[in-house]
């Protein structure tokens, strides 16, 4: 295999690890042209009510896709789309005709070991309904901050029920809370690995506790458990127009792919 078959397959393989932690808590089936995720309890959490693997490209498929995403998503009040470099083209550039929003994600990963050495702090696995409550209370500090910086208008309850769909996927996803002066301050997961490959996602720090090196802690620890689980190369992700990737690079991960997000609201019927 050529270095650019290499390059190319590596990437791909960073793509599936990273959308297969949105199968985890939800329904998943192939069916026209593409992988449906659903989930009827959360139908306004687009990360469990979209499509990817798209491979529909003539007219004729695509518009097919489209009518079966309409049935399958009849719940949601939203279409949502997973796209990256397999994605026929001719499909986003329909998606960009019918007026559909997107937001791209920088896919890095991790193959040998974190540089640095971080600072210790009281690391623990969330286990309990006491640490799920402090997880949701820090999820929605989280909410709060992407939403604005993204510009979103406020909607009721939507942060805790991103942060229930998440607890939805655990085990296999395992979440972890780092404590300073005792409480909880942070947290990070760590998701399965596919083929030797695993990813760790969804790094957050109350912004009052931040610049103390708890992220740092975090990323350590949960790269460490999945070394330990047997995985090989780590994937994360971060938005493209975001700080937290520089903080990736600067700890060993590069970048292999850039992943889109295209959505549209509709009105559920």
């Amino acid at each position: 295999m050529s270095d650019r078959a290499m390059t190319t397959d590596l990437a791909a393989r960073a793509l599936d690890v990273n959308e297969a932690q949105f199968l985890l808590g939800n329904e998943s089936f192939i069916d026209a042209c593409a992988r449906f995720v659903r989930n009827i309890a959360y139908p306004d959490i687009r990360d469990a009510n979209h499509v990817s693997h798209v491979t529909a490209s003539t007219p004729d498929e695509v518009d097919a896709l489209l009518a079966r995403a309409d049935e399958t998503f009849a719940h949601a009040p939203h279409r949502a789309y997973h796209t990256d470099f397999r994605t026929p083209p001719a499909f986003e550039a329909r998606l960009a005709l019918d007026g559909y929003q997107s937001r791209a994600t920088l896919v890095l990963m991790l193959e040998g070991a974190l540089e640095g050495t971080p600072r210790q702090f009281d690391i623990r696995p969330v286990a309990s309904e006491d640490d799920w409550a402090a997880f949701e209370r820090l999820h929605a500090l989280d909410w709060a901050e992407a939403r604005e910086r993204l510009g979103q208008t406020p909607a009721p309850d939507v942060g805790l029920r991103m942060a229930r769909s998440r607890r939805l996927k655990c085990p296999p996803a395992q979440y972890y809370l780092a404590y300073e002066s005792g409480e909880a301050r942070g947290y990070f997961s760590t998701l399965p690995g596919v083929d030797g490959m695993a990813q760790v996602e969804d790094l957050f720090v109350d912004p009052a506790w931040r610049h103390r090196g708890i992220a740092t802690a975090l990323i350590h620890h949960c790269v460490d458990a999945c070394r330990r689980a047997g995985s090989g190369p780590i994937v994360i992700t971060a938005d493209v127009d975001d700080t937290p990737k520089d903080m990736y690079a600067a700890l060993g991960f590069r970048p292999v792919a850039v992943k889109r997000d295209w959505w549209r609201a509709t009105d559920p019927t």
